[in-house]
């Protein structure tokens, strides 16, 4: 079943009677996954992407009455209070260098399972190194393409550009990710 199915009286409006919180838990439970992977393409740590997911549901809920379908569907407007948190952290990061000990949390995982868990952390290397080269747009497409699970018309809209240009971003950015990487198998 499609998500964007699930939320009907969102997607309406929110007339002023109805429980905002519970819409909220509603939008919640369905786009909570997708919006944090969204920005764990974006910034390449799970505790980063956690964080900046709980900023973007904590903007949502203050923002939920204020929505309107008239404006945005709905995943466009969730997807574009996500950018905007992932750009405000990169900003605030560009003022404050640090080294991020979220890094290390995570070699000292519960995992147990050690061999798996290097391998892992390689191949996750590899694929962050490849994204570093795109450019902040073409890697922005990629999270939404990928972790946002956004179709093409979707991503034009968040982006304020047309679907063809998105798809030919989007080969150029696969592409590119493709000479970095190689094949998927190589990974």
């Amino acid at each position: 079943m499609q998500e964007r199915a699930l939320l009907p009286a969102v997607q309406e409006g929110i007339p002023e009677r109805m429980d905002t919180e519970l819409q909220f838990t509603e939008v919640f439970e369905t786009y909570y996954k997708r919006i944090f992977n969204y920005i764990a393409y974006r910034v390449s740590c799970r505790y980063t992407a956690e964080d900046l997911a709980s900023q973007v549901f904590e903007k949502t809920l203050t923002k939920l009455c204020g929505y309107s379908r008239d404006k945005a569907p709905l995943e466009v407007w969730l997807f574009a209070i996500a950018r905007n948190v992932v750009n405000d952290h990169y900003r605030s990061q560009a003022r404050h260098r640090w080294f991020p000990l979220e890094a290390i949390r995570e070699l000292v995982s519960g995992r147990k399972e050690p061999e798996a868990l290097i391998l892992g952390i390689e191949r996750s290397d590899r694929l962050n190194l490849a994204l570093d080269k795109l450019s902040a747009k073409q890697r922005n497409m990629i999270a939404l393409k990928f972790g946002a699970d956004l179709k093409n018309t979707e991503i034009a809209q968040v982006m304020g550009i047309s679907e063809s240009n998105v798809g030919v971003i989007l080969y150029r950015s696969l592409q590119k990710l493709k000479s970095e990487i190689g094949s998927v198998e190589s990974l």
